[in-house]
């Protein structure tokens, strides 16, 4: 399994590429961040081009049932995070193989 990508790698990558200090590139992602996340919270779209789709969808209200005992059990209505990939990074991720 390969390595996990941080924050601090993300601001690695745009003190290398950008040439800003390594606390103006942390402020950056982390400007980016918030923003991406507040607007999911807000139940916005977030589309990030040849990158893919972020999206809340609300789930109803369903009797699910513990694998352990077999018992049915209320799951609450909720609202969760989908995301979808571009075509463009679904082909990356098939050319990296």
């Amino acid at each position: 399994m390969g390595k996990t990508l941080t924050r601090s790698d993300l601001s690695e990558a745009v003190y290398r590429a950008v040439g800003l200090s390594r606390n103006e590139s942390a402020d950056l992602v982390e400007s980016i961040l918030q923003h991406v996340s507040d607007s999911i919270v807000e139940g916005e779209t977030v589309k990030i081009s040849s990158f893919g789709t972020f999206a809340v969808r609300d789930k109803g209200a369903r009797i699910g049932r513990n694998p352990k005992t077999g018992e049915e059990v209320p799951i609450e209505p909720r609202r969760v995070l989908v995301f979808r990939p571009s075509h463009i990074l679904k082909d990356k991720i098939n050319e990296a193989r």
